[in-house]
């Protein structure tokens, strides 16, 4: 029998509009999405996350804190970050963080740890970015010791070394479910499967199924290591609404808005509309449209690259709060068992 697949949502926290056009404020915001995984947890989705971020355009810059609130408002959904910056981060801290969520959640926490795409986090914690591969390295090492939760000794140079300590407080299963987030480096697989952990990957542009090399790699390099199969994952943008073409109106603003807006800082050209279509069309990484093409979309990258999840960010940019809503409702209701029926 096939592995269920797991399908989840998350959000960076993009800082929306009121009907008006006016931003709303951070605080707002994160209320907002305490509701929207409040509704994701009712329709029976199996994954929430929320990302890191330090900028103004962002409102969670404290994942665990967030995910904290939510997991007293949720049942059964799993809580987890998308992804917690392990580089501008204290292991340690990132440990007991998620293992005081995974208590206060009675066991759905989770964490996807990474590099994250954007570096404002390094100047603002007081981290040199000529270290930033080695921050990331030597914080992945350790944070891989402390995942065993027994004694930990470790040393390093950029951290103060450990000698027998133990991190409190533990988890109840003796196990927190952790993930390396990559953007398709070899290395970055190969870093994944040394360590033994599963692997999300992020598909923000192009055709996913060119990641199909990646997760051969992945798998080959696990078995290279003697480690058994473990799980691959997804994450790609999208947006749901009950056409396409109110899905495509419904988005690209605000989609392309917030594509020029971190364009001009990374130096990418304005996004067209032409390119907004191609990335939305059959072969496209952004999964906007119907409930049935959402669903075939992400069934053809599922049974391609063999995934065990997907995860679909559902914030764009200032695209408002009750139209979110409604794009987590038909992610729910009708994308899901679409899903799950053409990858069964």
């Amino acid at each position: 029998m096939a592995q269920r697949i797991e399908l989840g949502l998350d959000t960076f926290g993009d800082v929306t509009v009121n009907a008006d056009g006016t931003p709303r404020t951070h605080a707002e915001v994160l209320r907002d999405i305490v509701a929207e995984a409040e509704l994701a947890d009712r329709l029976g989705v199996d994954f929430f996350g929320v990302g890191e971020h330090h900028r103004e355009d962002f409102a969670v810059s404290a994942p665990e804190v967030l995910l904290a609130a939510i997991a007293t408002r949720t049942q059964r959904i799993r809580l987890g970050s998308a992804v917690t910056v392990l580089s501008s981060d204290d292991p340690v801290r990132v440990f007991q963080r998620f293992s005081t969520l995974d208590a206060v959640s009675n066991g759905r926490a989770e964490v996807i740890v990474g590099r994250g795409s954007f570096t404002e986090s390094f100047p603002l914690f007081g981290f040199a970015l000529d270290q930033y591969d080695l921050l990331f390295e030597e914080r992945l090492d350790l944070f891989a010791e402390l995942l065993k939760e027994g004694p930990v000794t470790w040393n390093g140079t950029t951290r103060a070394g450990l000698k027998d300590q133990r991190v409190y407080p533990p988890t109840a299963s003796g196990h927190l479910r952790t993930w390396i987030g990559v953007g398709g480096t070899p290395a970055s697989v190969v870093r994944a499967a040394h360590y033994g952990l599963p692997l999300i990957i992020a598909a923000i542009g192009g055709d996913p199924l060119a990641f199909k090399p990646y997760v051969d790699l992945y798998h080959r390099a696990l078995a290279e290591s003697g480690k058994g199969p473990l799980p691959v994952g997804m994450h790609s943008p999208g947006h749901v609404a009950e056409s396409d073409e109110q899905a495509r109106e419904e988005l690209w603003p605000h989609f392309a808005d917030m594509h020029t807006r971190i364009g001009r800082e990374r130096g990418w050209a304005p996004l067209t509309r032409a390119a907004f279509e191609q990335m939305a069309g059959p072969d496209g990484a952004l999964c906007v449209g119907s409930p049935a093409t959402v669903a075939a979309k992400i069934a053809r990258t599922v049974k391609a690259l063999g995934l065990a999840r997907f995860g679909m960010k559902y914030s764009a940019g200032t695209l408002p709060h009750g139209t979110m809503m409604r794009s987590i409702e038909l992610f729910g209701t009708q994308v899901a068992p679409l899903v799950r029926e053409q990858v069964s």
